[in-house]
């Protein structure tokens, strides 16, 4: 049976994150999403350990109880950040082991007692030393991210984690990149990619936001090991998350007033802007940089990457509203799911059958059919996305949380090689 997952989120433990991000509340906004299993994120924190060790467990799998409301299920994961400030995730098989890593890693941190995400004094090979002698699997977080991501600090897995590179289980691409742009890297070729929605907050246009499809024939911890390391038929079988050009970090830009450069223009201000802001490289121009393959080469084993965005965005876009808080969104949203959850209206439903007028019907398929236009955000700005023209007039940007960026220049954007159309899907 094909499970959605979301592997990467935050607990109110985290700093910045939502007082609402308790167990019962996660559950249910993911039962809503479609998502059956979710990380709970920072099960290194002690008390974050309490409440989750008060839920039934069976086979690294914890439930708080039947029914629809609760029909998601937890599996144990935590963020940590290294030495050199590279974020890495760590999938744990119980609570036994979660506990055994905490008392590791409280003798290199100053506040694991104190952050769900903690800082610790290791270098990235001991820390994934430690996760694979307690039966977990490991990877790099949101890898392209400009500040924590792996490859803002190294140029390659190896130079990151040493002789234990091969070991790595997976890499999460994170917000700005999608499989085009990590599989113009041929040693990332044999990892099995992640897309995580980094969730902060339990809402639908959060939590996930990004996730997984996976061939598991139960949801257990030993079946997602599986099906993340492809063994026995267990395997991804579909990526969904943002377009690249949607993330904050994905054009080399200025941290403070956003206007974008070309790498080359960054190299000749010496990396500051007219305004005297920071410039902060963005993915695009870092896979380059680091790129071995001039093309996108894709392994036999990679499956389809979606770009799509949340169903509330989507119909925010489509009824011309700038937030997508509006009580007209929450309405529109609430009659196209109906008794179905997000995720299968996203992916599967007929249009036709979906109650909703034509303009959001439309919406949703040209995302299906990636005819979106996208204009680029970084500096830590997200992009804006609109919808192509109609018989009526173009349909009102969405404000992704964010205003126009100076340099965007509008453009189609390109559907990913492994972007399908959802009929043949």
């Amino acid at each position: 049976m094909r499970i959605n997952l979301d592997l990467h989120i935050h607990s109110r433990f985290s700093a910045a994150t939502s007082e609402r991000m308790d167990l019962p509340m996660i559950a249910v906004e993911a039962a809503k999403k479609g998502v059956e299993l979710v990380g709970t994120g920072d099960c290194f924190h002690p008390r974050w350990q309490e409440e989750i060790g008060r839920l039934a467990e069976e086979d690294g799998v914890f439930r708080l109880s039947e029914g629809r409301l609760f029909r998601s299920s937890f599996v144990l994961s935590g963020e940590v950040e290294d030495c050199n400030k590279v974020h890495h995730l760590i999938l744990v098989p119980d609570m036994a082991k979660a506990q055994e890593l905490s008392a590791i890693f409280a003798a290199h941190s100053a506040n694991l007692h104190s952050e769900g995400r903690p800082a610790l004094q290791m270098e990235g090979p001991a820390i994934a030393d430690a996760a694979r002698e307690a039966g977990c699997l490991i990877g790099p977080s949101h890898a392209f991210t400009p500040w924590t991501g792996v490859f803002a600090h190294h140029r390659t897995l190896r130079e990151a984690y040493g002789g234990g590179a091969s070991s790595i289980d997976f890499l999460e691409l994170g917000l700005s990149a999608d499989s085009d742009y990590a599989d113009r890297i041929s040693e990332l070729h044999p990892l099995t990619f992640l897309t995580n929605s980094d969730a902060h907050s339990p809402w639908s246009n959060k939590l996930g936001r990004e996730f997984n499809q996976m061939e598991m024939e139960e949801i257990s911890f030993p079946e997602l090991a599986m099906a993340i390391r492809r063994h026995r038929g267990r395997r991804p079988t579909l990526n969904v998350g943002f377009y690249p050009e949607e993330g904050k970090y994905n054009r080399t830009a200025c941290t403070r007033c956003y206007q974008q450069y070309s790498r080359q223009e960054m190299e000749d201000r010496l990396g500051r802007c007219r305004c005297g802001g920071l410039i902060k490289m963005g993915v695009r121009d870092r896979v380059d940089m680091l790129a071995d393959l001039p093309q996108v080469v894709h392994p036999a084993h990679r499956p389809p990457y979606l770009h799509l965005i949340p169903l509330v965005e989507i119909v925010a876009m489509a009824l011309g509203h700038k937030n997508v808080n509006t009580a007209g969104v929450a309405r529109v949203c609430s009659q196209m799911i109906g008794s179905n959850t997000e995720i299968e209206v996203l992916l599967k439903s007929d249009l036709s059958s979906l109650n909703a007028e034509p303009r959001v019907l439309q919406a949703l398929r040209a995302f299906r059919q990636g005819t979106v236009i996208v204009r680029p955000g970084g500096g830590g700005r997200y992009g804006q996305v609109s919808l192509p023209d109609t018989a009526e007039g173009r349909i009102d940007e969405l404000d992704t949380g964010s205003k126009p960026i100076p340099c965007g220049v509008e453009e189609p954007t390109n559907r990913s090689r492994l972007q399908r159309s959802l009929l043949d899907y």
